[in-house]
């Protein structure tokens, strides 16, 4: 919970989980031995006038110990306390010690105690950098910060030592380490032994011999630099927090990186950059943060923070190679006591840093629909190590592709620049994936590659969805452990001269392929439309509401649905809406850009109210719903309904051209025999994944606006024909 001005952030009622009594059952589910229990200053006993309202932590207290749970309390969390002190209070470390002793008073029989969570980081982020309360960009408020919170954690281990005398400390902090080319080697040098002064503090190995003790006395910080030396609280549990953008690069040669916004330490400017995605070898990563951290010490080490912002499949390849690691690093002989998955019920606002309210992201569990909804990390947190056939691949970091910039060299062993000899590793089943001549077919190729998910991508010629004796014969050969049919017929107006052939394609070839999955264990995903719906509603259409289709299309996807039901098995139905994409010329976002581009008169419908749906979205998304072996239907679009004509308004606002030539129509000016519903905007009861219409709009209008620079520029202006809405 932290504070950004006067306002405070507070994760655990942002996600939700404030107000669901039912989430500790799910958490239990999870087969975990200990759970790090949320006792925030700010949260409990925000006003020290008032006595603190104790009610939602013994709550969760008394559901932790009846589930078996170890509960490890932590007292802040990235905040700076409750309104009238601050990390740069002197009496900050006095107060959180008060507040210690009333919680041990309250629960004693909890051993395991982190009362700061990240001190340096918090500092750096809240004095340093300007980013939280409060709000200072000054070294030595920076270092006072940071002083302030360890003499905090030692006051507040004293405090519940006295009450729980066998507590234990297990002290968390962000280890990182810092790459520099030749000209920053002391900003480097400096950046690396900052990093260590969390634990260095606390196991009173600050003192004169130590590096940066200097520094501190130059800040007249010596006097409390003597205490700490004199009277250390070293960590029972060293707690290591590693994420792929810990390890950082600093280069001073900012033109080699346009995208980024170079920094400064007032004698050099230089870009801070994702060491992972420059130097080669590849940064130490988490295995060079545990080494170091045991050499360092010698202290028992927990990985107190695994997750990775990422795709489904990334995300559990990472938690598992932090599994595999730990036990690796047992077996040489480190003391790794624990593996953390977070966040398990995500998060919101890691995105800007906590400084706003940014969409939510799922972790363990998706909680965006009100709700806890495993996901496949779950699975993986429950029985770590393994990870399936579509999570055996390597994650993106340990890829090529990792590489985003042009490689720069760090000193390494011979060895480390040889290729890895890998151990043999039985074939992968693949995902087979109908569709090769679809939009949306090839998206999901183009994002199965990207995610080193083994797929193959078939077309009608090897895969008839009304020849059985074909379909039987591919999925014997290929064993694919999911199928998705992003095949069919999608002609919408020819559907009304021919409805027999579009239902025969979409309905009973698509049912009679499910059905046939079903018998062999093999999971699909298919598509519908929200054409299946009669556009009578006055509001967007949920999951649940009943279909009632106008045109032979939407009865097509609509008994293809009740076929998939009625079948056993896990059968995902993703129903979706107006397609654009950057990589598909024949949609309607293109051809308007196109249109007002070259000047010429175009018209969108001005009473059809639709959803739009970014295919690089969708693919990635229902992706990950696949991977989390989700059934039933699901609506996936980008959550705006407005008109076609609305959607080529913002189209040309975000392309920065001319909207003059765009008129608004009534539907029924426009060409086309099928029917179509007034209202077909879908929303989701189920849950909120895909991001904002604003934001794919965004994406696709500068990838659109890049393909016709580099198209002008090889051949000079291109004429496109405009496509019928659908």
């Amino acid at each position: 919970m932290n504070r950004v001005g006067d306002q405070w952030f507070d994760q655990i009622r942002a996600t939700g989980h404030h107000d669901r009594a039912e989430d500790l059952a799910a958490i239990a589910g999870l087969k975990i031995d200990a759970l790090r229990l949320p006792i925030l200053w700010e949260r409990v006993w925000p006003n020290p006038a008032r006595a603190p309202d104790w009610d939602w932590s013994d709550r969760y207290h008394e559901a932790l110990l009846a589930a078996g749970i170890r509960p490890i309390a932590g007292l802040i969390h990235h905040g700076s306390g409750p309104a009238g002190t601050s990390l740069v209070d002197p009496a900050f470390s006095q107060r959180l010690a008060e507040y210690a002793a009333l919680v041990a008073e309250r629960y004693p029989t909890i051993i395991d105690w982190t009362p700061v969570n990240e001190p340096l980081t918090t500092a750096r982020f809240s004095a340093l950098y300007g980013l939280w309360y409060p709000h200072a960009r000054d070294e030595g408020l920076f270092w006072t910060a940071l002083l302030n919170q360890i003499d905090g954690t030692r006051l507040a281990m004293r405090a519940i030592r006295a009450v729980v005398p066998g507590a234990r400390l297990i002290q968390t902090e962000d280890l990182g380490r810092t790459y520099a080319t030749a000209g920053l080697a002391e900003q480097a040098g400096f950046d690396n032994q900052r990093r260590w002064m969390t634990w260095d503090l606390l196991c009173g190995m600050v003192g004169p011999d130590h590096p940066l003790w200097p520094r501190l006395c130059g800040f007249g910080l010596q006097a409390r630099l003597e205490t700490i030396h004199a009277d250390p609280c070293p960590p029972d549990v060293i707690g290591i927090n590693h994420y792929l953008t810990s390890d950082r690069l600093l280069d001073e040669r900012a033109a080699d990186y346009p995208e980024e916004t170079p920094g400064s330490n007032g004698w050099a400017q230089f870009c801070d950059l994702a060491a992972i995605r420059a130097v080669t070898p590849a940064p130490g990563g988490m295995k060079g943060a545990v080494h170091e951290a045991w050499a360092r010490y010698g202290r028992p080490l927990a990985l107190t923070e695994v997750h990775n912002g990422c795709t489904r499949e990334e995300q559990v390849r990472w938690f598992d190679g932090a599994w595999r690691m730990a036990l690796q690093a047992r077996a040489e002989g480190i003391d790794l006591r624990a593996v953390t998955a977070w966040a398990l019920i995500g998060n919101r606002g890691w995105n800007s840093l906590l400084t706003r309210d940014t969409p939510y992201e799922a972790g363990a569990f998706d909680a965006s629909a009100g709700t806890l909804r495993e996901t496949a990390l779950a699975a993986a947190i429950r029985r770590p190590g393994i990870g399936g056939d579509h999570a055996a691949g390597q994650g993106w970091w340990e890829r090529e592709t990792r590489l985003l910039h042009d490689p720069r060299p760090r000193p390494a062993r011979m060895s480390e620049y040889a290729p890895a000899r890998a151990d043999p590793v039985p074939p992968r089943r693949p995902l087979l994936i109908l569709g090769a001549t679809g939009t949306l077919g090839r998206a999901l190729a183009r994002e199965c590659r990207l995610r080193d998910i083994p797929h193959v991508l078939t077309g009608r010629s090897r895969l008839d969805l009304l020849d059985p004796a074909m379909i039987s014969a591919v999925l014997h050969e290929l064993r694919p452990w999911a199928v998705i049919n992003a095949a069919g017929w999608v002609r919408v107006d020819e559907a009304e001269d021919d409805p027999a052939a579009c239902l025969a394609v979409n309905a009973s070839g698509a049912a009679m392929l499910a059905d046939a999955c079903a018998r062999q264990g093999i999971t699909t995903l298919s598509f519908s439309t929200d054409l299946v719906f009669d556009g009578s509603l006055d509001r967007a259409y949920h999951e649940a509401d009943q279909p009632n289709p106008l045109s032979a299309y939407g009865r097509s996807k609509a008994e293809l649905e009740q076929a998939l039901a009625a079948l056993p098995g896990h059968h995902l139905m993703i129903r979706t809406a107006a397609f654009f994409s950057p990589f598909d010329r024949h949609n309607f976002a293109d051809q308007v850009l196109t249109a007002l581009a070259e000047g010429r008169d175009i018209v969108a419908p001005s009473d059809q109210r639709i959803s739009p749906t970014y295919v690089p979205d969708l693919a990635r998304h229902a992706l990950d719903l696949l991977l989390d072996r989700e059934d039933g239907i699901w609506h996936l679009t980008n959550g705006t309904a407005l008109t076609w004509h609305e959607l080529a308004l913002q189209l040309a606002a975000a392309a920065r051209l001319d909207a003059g030539s765009l008129r608004a129509v009534p539907r029924s000016a426009m060409t086309g025999r099928a029917p179509r519903p007034a209202n077909s905007a879908l929303t989701s009861s189920r849950g909120v994944l895909m991001p904002t219409l604003d934001a794919a709009i965004d994406r696709f209008a500068r990838h659109w606006l890049r393909d016709q620079s580099a198209v002008k520029m090889r051949h000079g202006p291109v004429s496109a024909g405009l496509v019928p809405v659908r």
